[in-house]
């Protein structure tokens, strides 16, 4: 009986061999190893689900433009681990790492890059992305190139895509889930990016507004109500001084996405179908630009609130938003003086409001541009011209816990 015992002592350790949790990854690992391994397996899968790459490279450049390199890298690897050939997310993390003085990781970095790279050469009238990415990192022609080689793609791909939905109709075939499927969305964002680059930096080309014009016409044939085409379309007639048309056109992007980001702000949602109706942050920046120049400031105000109720670390909302609150005064000014009467006690309560509104913005965009150590002069010096002629920076108010004078990035 003792011998039995003993025998079956020996036996118990066999059971590892045959441990169905084993992953053959985990093979010779240490415990503490294996339990990284499958939390980092965990969490790629939840990105996956819950997050798309765009946006968690969104999130990784907001970190990056906050100089929170460490929060940055996270976010850019959880984009790796859904895409791992992701030309712009291996390009961040790059830059991520050399930021951070891991020059190591960053050489490894680079030879990634340059492997999916070549993925142009072997396999270059599929997959769209690496011409829209490498049209976003180049600039003038050579980024036109990349963006029309992208564009060329996407349409014999929606074409495909089109002969292939009609085949699986027809055999009842459900479609491959992992294929990169285009949409006609994505070839008017391709139009609008060579559009924005004869509206920029090939704006002395010969004949660039005209193909400007027509190269966001044909964006708005494949998505006619998009909002960033029609902003598009309204910078370029505002560029052209075809104002009261620029100004229809920017009015009818905004009011497609305005009511979502308002009731997003609301009710806190986070519905990707509302988000997803919302344009990216930069975007709305530009609108508000835009209609501050179209004198459209009520709207100005609320695209303003809703940029610094999402994210309230951008000295240029700050700036903005403080800008508007100044034009709309001097505006209540001007209309005061035109119509040559007494200014009363109700306009006079309404003035002093929007002075301290302005100035407390603009003390903000001030403290958080120092702050975050800025490089834009010419934006600090309205600022303090603003300042000036408001009245000098708000003291003595409560301060936000981000723009305390101790606060170092």
């Amino acid at each position: 009986m003792g011998g039995q015992a003993k025998g079956k002592k020996k036996g118990k350790p066999k059971r590892k061999d045959i441990n169905p949790n084993l992953d053959p990854r985990f093979v010779g690992v240490s415990p503490q190893e294996r339990m990284k391994l499958r939390a980092h397996e965990k969490a790629k899968k939840k990105s996956a689900e819950k997050y798309s790459v765009l946006q968690l490279l969104e999130k990784t450049e907001e970190c990056m433009d906050s100089f929170d390199f460490e929060m940055a890298r996270l976010f850019c690897q959880r984009a790796l681990d859904v895409e791992s050939s992701n030309l712009q997310a291996l390009d961040m993390q790059g830059h991520i790492c050399s930021e951070l003085g891991d020059t190591e990781k960053a050489k490894e970095i680079s030879f990634m890059q340059v492997y999916s790279f070549f993925e142009l050469e072997l396999s270059p009238d599929v997959g769209h992305s690496k011409y829209m990415y490498l049209g976003q990192i180049n600039t003038g022609q050579e980024s036109v190139d990349f963006y029309t080689k992208g564009i060329q793609v996407l349409l014999s791909a929606l074409e495909k895509q089109a002969q292939t939905t009609q085949a699986e109709a027809a055999a009842a075939a459900p479609a491959d889930e992992d294929a990169e499927l285009p949409t006609a969305k994505d070839v008017c964002v391709a139009y609008c990016s060579v559009a924005e680059i004869y509206l920029t930096d090939l704006c002395m080309e010969e004949g660039a507004g005209d193909k400007c014009k027509e190269l966001i016409e044909r964006a708005l044939q494949y998505h006619h109500d998009n909002p960033e085409a029609l902003q598009l379309m309204a910078s370029y007639l505002f560029s052209t001084e075809r104002n009261q048309e620029g100004k229809e056109y920017l009015l009818k992007s905004v009011g497609l996405w305005l009511p979502a980001q308002e009731q997003s702000a609301a009710s806190s949602s986070t519905d990707e179908d509302m988000q997803n109706e919302i344009p990216p942050y930069e975007s709305r920046v530009t609108t508000a630009k835009l209609l501050l120049e179209s004198e459209e400031f009520e709207v100005a105000v609320d695209v303003l609130e809703g940029l610094l109720e999402e994210d309230d670390e951008v000295v240029q909302v700050w700036y903005l938003s403080g800008w508007v609150c100044y034009l709309q005064l001097e505006k209540a000014k001007e209309l005061q003086e035109r119509e040559g009467r007494e200014v009363t006690a109700e306009e006079t309560e309404e003035w002093k409001a929007l002075q301290e509104v302005a100035r407390s913005y603009l003390t903000n965009a001030k403290k958080l541009y120092i702050k975050l150590r800025c490089d834009d002069q010419p934006m600090s010096e309205h600022v303090e011209q603003l300042l000036g002629d408001l009245g000098g920076e708000l003291e003595g108010e409560e301060e936000d816990p981000f723009l305390d004078e101790d606060y170092e990035p």
